[in-house]
């Protein structure tokens, strides 16, 4: 890695950053197309309680807010019970849960630029057919729900990948912090927006405005992105160079001979395994319940509820940020370890969120209080970003993709488990019911900080590198169907692919 000042190029206007942020306005998309259906569920339900401005049915008072004139909207509306509901919630993790390993595998045999790009276009088609399924009846809903996580299933598996072959280790945390950051920003903007958009238009408009960004996105992907900087046709030669040479001693695969049996039995790796399925047990739950939450139990009209529902996320999003500039500085300058930067982040990034959400549950009525400690939480598990969350790129960069594909499914069964548990605790939306659910949640978050404190590693692992097969390994860029290649030298000086 190259220690000179003078020899690193500017971030200003590199193409590395500029795929941080248009990778950014990908998961914003992804977001926003995941999280939208929350808020709109409010208003696709046949109930008085879910009427804009009318609270009677929730546990707190209302909260006092100027009325505003009543729309009147044509969109249907829907008599699902709530069992109903957490089923059509939880549906999109049930195609989500299917791609990830696959979409690891494919991303680096066949290139992930287009995996991801149609992997989101093809969310984006169901996100437009929401509606039109709805009117069909839940059981279509469902299925567009499912096709919808099929498609989004490969995103963060591929933009691991991506990320294995453009990210210089020591900026490692602030670009990838920069392009997740994208969920979090989707999120705060999804829904507030959709439930102003609720109220002056319909529920449907949620599907087809956000389905427009998602095209618009597309189109730039297409036109700006590529597999790896030796395939860019802009990129100057002097962040060719840096990229490159800073990762030569990390890159190193032996052609199609992925090591699965090391890989399955690496405890670092089911060390991220554990730590990400509790963590995204608390997220996945807040994700798809807060806005219940609040115009339940809080009695938050449709408006405020999307604006409140997404100041956790806010939040999340900021810490997220700073995390990935504090823990890159942290280890080039500080010189600490990546091990300890990784869990000393993670453990802040889960515990914090357990404490907060379990005093949440002990906040009663108190409105203001309740959404402090609920943004509390999700902020701090912002910081978690630059610890378990991209340590796969430390112990294998090589097979990124891969290695989250695997962590991803099993962190997508809180998605599938998550709200249908939940909904089933809180049948009658009483807070003593909604304290359950956030005990549960703090234990499994504690739970995952334990393992991960015990087991994490921050060094690629030896079946992440040619030692393991007796290659030293160099960066060599190429490109084959779309193929990303790497250039193998053993002992003898041999060059084989």
């Amino acid at each position: 890695y190259p220690s000179a000042t003078s020899a690193l190029p500017p971030a200003c206007c590199s193409f590395r950053y500029g795929l941080a942020f248009l990778s950014c306005y990908g998961f914003f998309v992804v977001y926003s197309l995941r999280v939208n259906l929350s808020v709109a569920m409010v208003d696709m339900l046949n109930n008085t309680h879910h009427s804009s401005g009318n609270h009677s049915g929730s546990l707190c008072p209302s909260h006092s807010h100027p009325p505003r004139p009543k729309r009147n909207h044509t969109a249907s509306v829907y008599d699902w019970d709530s069992e109903t509901q957490g089923w059509i919630l939880g549906s999109f993790f049930y195609g989500y849960i299917l791609t990830q390993i696959p979409g690891g595998y494919l991303a680096g045999r066949f290139g992930p630029k287009w995996l991801m790009g149609f992997g989101i276009l093809g969310t984006v088609i169901f996100t437009l057919l929401t509606p039109v399924a709805a009117d069909l009846g839940p059981s279509y809903l469902i299925a567009v729900r499912v096709m919808e996580g099929i498609g989004e299933g490969v995103t963060f598996p591929a933009m691991h990948t991506m990320w294995a072959v453009w990210a210089p280790p020591l900026e490692r945390s602030r670009l990838l912090t920069i392009s997740y950051t994208g969920a979090q920003i989707g999120t705060v903007i999804s829904l507030p927006l959709s439930g102003e958009i609720c109220f002056y238009l319909d529920w449907t408009y949620v599907f087809y405005i956000f389905g427009a960004f998602g095209i618009l996105w597309f189109i730039l992907w297409t036109f700006m992105v590529y597999d790896s900087p030796n395939t860019h046709p802009w990129i100057s030669e002097r962040e060719r160079v840096f990229i490159t040479t800073s990762l030569k001693n990390e890159l190193c695969t032996s052609g199609n001979n992925i090591p699965w049996r090391a890989i399955v039995t690496s405890r670092p790796l089911w060390a991220i395994v554990v730590a990400h399925f509790s963590y995204n047990w608390t997220f996945y739950t807040l994700l798809t319940l807060l806005p219940t939450y609040m115009n339940d139990i809080l009695g938050f009209s449709i408006q405020q509820n999307g604006m409140l529902s997404a100041l956790p996320y806010l939040g999340c999003a900021v810490l997220a940020v700073l995390s990935g500039q504090v823990a890159d500085y942290l280890r080039e300058r500080c010189q600490y370890s990546t091990v300890k930067v990784r869990k000393a982040f993670t453990i802040v990034g889960m515990m914090g969120p357990a404490v907060f959400l379990v005093a949440a549950g002990y906040t009663g009525c108190n409105y203001t209080l309740a959404v402090t400690f609920l943004t509390l939480s999700s902020s701090l598990g912002g910081v978690s970003a630059s610890g378990f969350n991209i340590n796969h790129l430390d112990i294998a960069p090589s097979y990124a993709g891969i290695l989250l594909g695997i962590t991803n499914t099993f962190a997508t069964i809180p998605g599938m488990v998550g709200p249908v548990i939940a909904t089933a605790l809180t049948k009658q939306n009483t807070i003593e019911e909604w304290q359950t659910v956030f005990y549960i949640a703090a234990a499994i978050n504690l739970f995952g900080a334990l393992v991960y404190t015990l087991c994490g590693r921050g060094t690629v692992q030896p079946w992440g590198q040619d030692d393991y097969t007796t290659h030293r390994c160099g960066f060599f860029n190429r490109e084959r169907k779309g193929a990303i290649y790497f250039r193998c030298v053993d002992n003898s000086q041999n060059m084989s692919e």
